[in-house]
């Protein structure tokens, strides 16, 4: 296998980001501030990028979802976005949430996914960010916020929520349902835990001479918009807008954020995949193949690739994102889910969605819709 490796942006942390939770300087305070319904606190619009990014790290649970540069994809596509920190009174920031105001038939609504990131164990932050969610949805003329947290599901959290006057979603906003794999392990050791027919594909790959690339440039984007609509026409599903994914990958692509990796044999695209790189996350965001590289199987070699580059930035997981239960065989992403499970990936159940109900008579018509869409889609 020849491997070739190109970063367009090569910046990035060395270091493991902390645990538990990070020193933060004096904040630079945007001018928009509410009064916080708990004491003891206040809340602002969050206006320093670094800040923001320090303190959503900081937290091992996040992920991108909740990054700063996920919300300027959103808002060069147009839409309304709201970012807020909630700030005790030595100045430091322990509780954020991002969310970008959804506009559609059913109703607006305010979206926060892999939010709001606090600590959920502290009743009175829990309540502070909670209350300026609903006042936030409010002034923002929605019918409903639809929150899902990056917290594991437990008993705890769903009471913590119903406690909050949420209620369990009709539709999901993100992924509920993951494969994760602990890169604290060795390359060996995640092998030794893959599956005997996942390893027999990795060497077959390995004997076919598959040139590896890791790129943030222009003609990657190209080509991986290129490859996902011939992707989507093949496996008959929807493909993004070549500029939906443009405009993604350029608003990770300036703080380094993003890699397009690209494997290739005799000059020929098999696969890519889209990864992005945040804090304590590697995240599989999105992954397309040609039918040549189902015969040479070259995906797994691209996730070998990337799970190195998460080491050398100091992530502790690689995420695969979306997988399907085992009982579910009639499940239109039961195969890509029994592929992310012979990693050998470590199955986590986030919470979720639940949504915060501001006005009663016209969410009816959107739990009716999603209800009657789930059902139709089969998700």
């Amino acid at each position: 296998m020849k491997r070739k490796t190109k970063t367009a942006h090569p910046r990035h942390a060395s270091s493991r980001p902390s645990l538990r939770g990070s020193s933060l300087t004096p904040l630079p305070l945007s001018r928009t501030v509410s009064n916080c319904a708990v004491s003891g606190f206040s809340i602002h619009n969050a206006s320093s990028r670094e800040l923001w990014d320090e303190f959503i790290k900081s937290h091992v649970e996040s992920n991108f979802l909740q990054s700063w540069d996920f919300y300027e994809f959103h808002i060069s596509r147009g839409k309304e976005v709201v970012r807020r920190i909630l700030v005790d009174d030595k100045n430091k920031i322990v509780g954020a949430y991002a969310g970008v105001v959804e506009t559609a038939k059913r109703g607006t609504y305010l979206a926060i996914a892999g939010g709001p990131i606090m600590d959920w164990k502290n009743s009175k932050v829990v309540q502070a960010i909670f209350s300026d969610i609903k006042t936030q949805g409010g002034e923002k003329d929605c019918v409903f916020i639809r929150v899902r947290p990056q917290e594991p599901m437990s008993d705890n959290i769903l009471k913590i929520l119903q406690e909050q006057g949420l209620k369990r979603a009709p539709m999901y906003l993100s992924v509920e349902y993951a494969g994760i794999l602990n890169l604290e392990k060795s390359e060996e050791e995640i092998l030794a835990g893959a599956s005997q027919g996942f390893r027999r594909k990795l060497r077959k790959a390995e004997k076919n001479e598959i040139e590896i690339t890791a790129e943030a440039s222009d003609k990657a984007i190209e080509e991986f918009c290129r490859l996902e609509k011939l992707h989507a026409e093949r496996q008959k599903y929807v493909a993004f807008s070549g500029e939906f994914l443009r405009k993604q990958f350029e608003a990770f692509r300036g703080n380094d954020e993003v890699l397009i990796y690209t494997a290739k044999k005799d000059g020929e695209t098999l696969a890519q995949n889209f990864m992005i790189f945040y804090g304590p996350e590697a995240s599989y965001h999105y992954g397309v193949s040609s039918e040549l590289g189902t015969r040479y199987s070259a995906a797994p070699l691209l996730h070998m690739e990337a799970m190195k580059e998460a080491r050398k930035r100091g992530c502790l997981r690689y995420n695969l994102w979306g997988i399907v239960g085992l009982e579910e065989t009639s499940h239109r992403f039961y195969g890509v889910s029994e592929f992310k499970r012979s990693f050998g990936c470590e199955e986590l159940k986030y919470t979720p969605a639940h949504d915060l109900i501001l006005k009663p008579l016209a969410y009816k018509k959107t739990k009716l819709v999603e209800s009657v869409r789930k059902k139709v889609r089969h998700v």
